[in-house]
């Protein structure tokens, strides 16, 4: 009897999250940003069906039985990407028991065997305290990055939604992450020459059959991994400076991979030629100011640069702790050239298209998942507030350890000034 009423508790509570999930909803009269090629749409209707965006305009009607949300005339865009982080993966950056994004294997590089068959996803916590403080505001979905810690290859990683929800990877976002230029070099003996050099010893490794012999790189299953990226997979290549980036570019190439600029501090000076072989760029538009001899060039005009080249670009502060700050980014990025809507597309539609998501994600397109935020405000404002985000079509409760510790404070005060 009692597993009977067990089993019978657990169906109803399937039941129950599969109606959650179901739920129609219309939000009435809003200023639609697409980040599509329809623009921004005033005074805007978007209905949501079982999760998707099922109309919008006239044909979304009114269902029977949908929840109405006035928006007011007030912005809706797609849930933001919160760009190449550890969210889920670090907690507390000086509490090592709480950081998984890091492989420290604390061996020299001549020694070094590397591990891109490292996959960074099984560490992934959707209970982490970080993701309700980035979602509510606006982020929906983020792409885990592994920290090359001690070796040029970090791993994998790939996107994850930001709903709570245990199996939250992205089906085909799955890449592999290297870091090159100075700090590659910094793990790779000294020299940007050895990274090329030790890469290629993994490729020539990957391609051959048989046992892994003395010396080697890499592991049976390194090989396997690397062979698969050796097949057209995206690869995201760590690197800033101008020279750098045209190397990798010509490696990756030469070897089959699609590679990913991560960094690109100075891709403007190589703008037409990432345009022309289609290379995307992942930057932090606000990099200014050169930190080590690879960001001579660094600009804040980059974005706007590599637009006006015709390069598709998305930006990453690469923060998990303030993830939050990308709408900052974007509109720092306007402030110095870039238009409005690519700075919006930077953070939603050109992610997902870089992370081959664009068909389900980035849009508020019909058939898209229902990721959505409604503002405040203009969304590249500081001072605009996310009043309610949606993900996959549910709402999501506008609540962290952030806000209610503030609560709690607060109150805590009002009580001690009203004595």
């Amino acid at each position: 009897m009692r597993s009977l009423i067990l089993n019978c508790a657990l169906i109803g509570a399937a039941l129950n999250a599969q109606c959650v999930l179901a739920q129609d909803f219309l939000i009435r009269g809003a200023t639609v940003h697409t980040a599509s090629s329809q623009g921004t749409l005033k005074n805007t209707d978007v209905l949501v069906r079982g999760g998707t965006i099922a109309a919008i305009g006239p044909a979304a009607g009114t269902p029977p039985g949908a929840t109405v949300i006035d928006a007011k005339g007030r912005d809706l865009t797609p849930g933001l990407f919160g760009g190449l982080t550890n969210i889920g993966l670090e907690e507390i950056s000086l509490e090592s028991d709480t950081v998984d994004s890091t492989l420290n294997l604390k061996a020299p590089a001549w020694e070094q065997q590397w591990h891109p068959e490292l996959d960074m996803t099984p560490a992934y916590n959707p209970r982490s305290t970080l993701i309700p403080v980035a979602r509510i505001a606006g982020i929906t979905w983020t792409m885990l990055s592994p920290d090359s810690g001690d070796s040029m290859v970090g791993g994998q990683g790939a996107a994850v939604t930001l709903d709570g929800r245990y199996d939250a990877v992205l089906p085909g976002s799955r890449s592999l992450f290297v870091a090159m230029g100075s700090s590659g070099a910094k793990n790779a003996g000294g020299t940007r020459a050895a990274e090329y050099m030790l890469l290629e010893q993994a490729i020539r490794e990957a391609r051959t059959q048989g046992p892994v012999g003395e010396g080697a790189l890499l592991h049976a299953a390194g090989r396997e991994t690397v062979a698969r990226y050796l097949a057209g997979g995206r690869v995201f290549f760590q690197v800033d400076r101008a020279a750098d980036i045209l190397g990798v570019m010509a490696f990756a190439k030469r070897n089959g991979m699609k590679p990913v600029i991560s960094g690109g501090s100075e891709a403007w000076v190589v703008a037409k030629q990432l345009a022309q072989a289609g290379v995307p760029v992942i930057l932090d538009p606000i990099k200014d100011l050169p930190s080590d001899f690879d960001h001579l060039a660094a600009s804040l005009d980059n974005a706007a640069r590599l637009q006006r080249a015709g390069v598709r670009i998305a930006f990453s502060s690469g923060d998990a702790h303030n993830a939050r700050v990308i709408r900052q980014l974007a509109g720092n990025a306007v402030a110095h050239g870039l238009s409005w809507d690519a700075a919006l597309a930077a953070i939603t539609a050109n992610p997902a298209d870089i992370l081959g998501l664009g068909a389900t994600r980035g849009r508020i397109a019909v058939g898209q998942v229902a990721d959505l935020v409604l503002w405040s405000g203009d969304p590249l404002e500081v001072t605009t507030l996310a009043d309610q985000v949606w993900i996959a079509g549910q709402s999501i409760e506008m609540r962290s350890r952030q806000t209610e510790l503030r609560d709690r404070y607060v109150d805590k005060l009002k009580a001690h000034t009203a004595l």
